[in-house]
């Protein structure tokens, strides 16, 4: 068994795993240490070659491989190690040890001070919704279609539809119009977007692809390679129309149709999981249920920008290396955060309130879309933030700051007001 020994030991190399090394080192920790399954850092990021990331952290429009290159050039200045190649096994939260498997050195015991889980998140697939039909060639998650024409000069196919509005469907369905296929359409069983406003307008206004919404695929033609799709409008109850359904015939079918964090990890070592979310219920912190684990990415909720994965990932990258060294901020009262009208889920779940005044974001998703509205957070009956905004949107992420002060409670509720 070859051991290693860390202040902070970071699961995932992605944007998140390397925005929380880099703070980790900021904050005084001595020895950080990345473990990554690929053969190289960036993650997800390095087949998101599309321009549209960096716009608040770095006031640049950046690739995805521009946008990880400079958090590593960062990461190594400050002197972040890391290991790829390796494959996480287990943690041990009552030992602090992670168990893993390395190219280089076999089986490996990593002994650390705190723990940052880091590991993003997977697509669901055509199993995950179980679309009826044959098994035939042309279908494919959004995702694997991006990393085959992207980094792999492979074209997946000539006419394409894509189930799902999320953002890496409509960012694919301009990448395939650009390579010379047709996109016939983009189909999307809810009735409003998945993803952002932005990507509609540049990934598929722009380029003048029809979307359905309030539709889905209800089966798959072809034996050898897809002939075409059953389309169908659906009723309130997301139910297909059988009698409006229409044949579409193409040779390709691209999910969009959500993303689950990857969690296999944080289930198995008994860190406690939120429903809605399916990610580890976290404090503003970004510490989980196991006081020296730490999360933070698409591994704790689906993020829409990676601006947003980063700040988040800082904030846990700064604390676990305070555990690491008995620095941690000692707290005497936990604050639940509870969803209300027109609320999906809160993070954090929870807050620990301190004797140091703290300004601590809110992020939330809604669950329809509205017109001026007015977000409020209360604690009782107190009002104490609020903010109007002109739209908000499921596939967009919505966030109010609350004064720890404030915080005189046992709960703080957020809402969704819509104003007259």
């Amino acid at each position: 068994m070859y051991d290693i020994k860390c202040d902070v030991a970071i699961i995932g190399g992605g944007p998140a795993g390397l925005a929380a090394a880099i703070a980790a080192k900021e904050e005084g920790a001595k020895d950080v240490l990345i473990l990554e399954r690929d053969n190289a850092l960036g993650g997800i990021l390095q087949q998101c070659i599309h321009p549209g990331f960096g716009l608040t952290r770095f006031h640049a429009e950046l690739t995805g491989p521009e946008y990880y290159g400079r958090f590593v050039d960062q990461a190594d200045e400050l002197g972040v190690s890391y290991l790829l190649n390796s494959m996480v096994l287990q943690i041990n939260h009552e030992t602090n040890e992670i168990l893993c498997t390395n190219s280089e050195h076999g089986m490996t015991r990593v002994h650390a001070g705190s723990m940052v889980l880091a590991m993003g998140c997977r697509e669901r697939t055509r199993a995950n919704i179980m679309i009826p039909g044959s098994r035939p060639a042309g279908l494919y998650t959004a995702g694997a279609a991006q990393r085959l024409v992207n980094r792999q000069n492979i074209m997946v196919g000539k006419k394409v539809v894509i189930l799902g509005s999320g953002d890496i469907g409509m960012i694919m369905a301009r990448r395939m119009s650009l390579e010379g296929a047709q996109v016939v359409m983009v189909v999307e069983l809810m009735p409003y977007l998945a993803g952002l406003t932005r990507n509609r307008v540049q990934c598929l206004d722009d380029f003048q692809i029809p979307l359905k919404l309030a539709h889905t695929i209800t089966r798959i033609e072809g034996t050898e390679r897809v002939t075409g799709v059953w389309v169908a409008p659906v009723d309130e109850n997301k139910q297909p129309i059988k009698a409006q359904e229409e044949f579409v015939p193409c040779d390709t079918v691209l999910f969009s149709v959500g993303l689950i964090p990857e969690n296999e990890l944080t289930r198995s070592a008994g860190i406690a999981i939120d429903p809605i979310t399916n990610g580890p219920a976290v404090n503003q912190y970004m510490q989980t249920s196991a006081p020296s684990v730490f999360a933070c990415g698409n591994v704790v909720h689906v993020n829409d920008l990676v601006d947003n994965v980063s700040e988040e990932s800082a904030k846990a990258g700064k604390y676990a290396a305070r555990y690491a060294m008995n620095q941690f901020p000692e707290t005497f009262q936990t604050v639940s955060c509870v969803t209300g009208r027109n609320v999906r889920y809160l993070c954090p779940q929870t807050i620990q309130v301190t004797k140091e005044t703290e300004q601590i974001s809110l992020y939330f998703r809604v669950l329809w879309p509205e017109q001026n509205v007015r977000l409020i957070a209360r604690c009782g009956d107190e009002i104490i933030a609020k903010k109007n905004e002109f739209r908000v949107n499921p596939g967009e992420m919505n966030h109010l700051i609350v004064n720890s002060t404030k915080l005189t409670g046992e709960t703080v509720t957020i809402e969704v007001i819509k104003e007259d």
